[in-house]
């Protein structure tokens, strides 16, 4: 059976365009289907795809913002997922890094746990929630044509930046990247920091 979104885009053409051309960005993603469009679009050494802590990527993506105040982080997440934690908005709007940005594909589906309907779905709009909470620069994308302003935007690092684009609720070919989460935390570190970073 066929699950309906009231979304139309393509959640690995969004993915993917996002990811081109990345340049020193650095990705965090939910577990789950944001993981696997990561790997799906390459995987990388500053991607950090995230096996479990589910409602974490936006938190985690801050922190590293923090640390890393002169490279652009993104998360790319689910809406699930970021249902899970929606207080880490209030906590990027009082904090303001300029150069963090949250992409949630929203396809308006628990896509882990059978595609239960999210509340997304029954009318939820995260971008108010993320206006609300004091995020300067949010965005909802519903046409392919604002995908590219939207990597724009990310890349320009003058957030912080927060985006619900509305993806249609498909199915795709699992993309795994390594499952090791000391290994994916470690190249990361290594590839922003340097060889000697376990050193540090």
């Amino acid at each position: 059976m066929a699950m309906i979104s009231s979304g139309t885009l393509d959640r690995r053409a969004v993915v993917n365009a996002l990811l081109a051309e990345r340049g020193e960005l650095a990705v965090i993603a939910g577990l789950g289907a944001p993981a696997w469009d990561i790997t799906a679009a390459g995987d990388h050494p500053r991607n950090l795809p995230l096996w479990g802590g589910m409602g974490s990527a936006a938190s985690i993506g801050l922190g590293l913002a923090l640390a890393q105040p002169s490279r652009p982080v993104l998360v790319i997440t689910g809406d699930g997922e970021m249902l899970m934690g929606l207080g880490t908005l209030a906590t990027i709007a009082v904090a303001r890094p300029p150069n963090l940005s949250v992409v949630v594909l929203d396809n308006e589906h628990y896509g882990e746990t059978g595609m239960q309907r999210t509340h997304t779905g029954a009318g939820v709009d995260l971008a108010a929630i993320a206006r609300g909470a004091g995020i300067p620069r949010v965005h909802t994308v519903r046409e392919e044509g604002e995908v590219a302003p939207l990597r724009a935007a990310i890349h320009a690092a003058s957030g912080p930046l927060f985006a619900q684009v509305k993806i249609r609720a498909d199915a795709f070919k699992l993309v795994l990247p390594p499952r090791e989460g000391a290994y994916l935390q470690a190249r990361m570190r290594e590839a922003i920091l340097g060889p000697q970073a376990h050193l540090a």
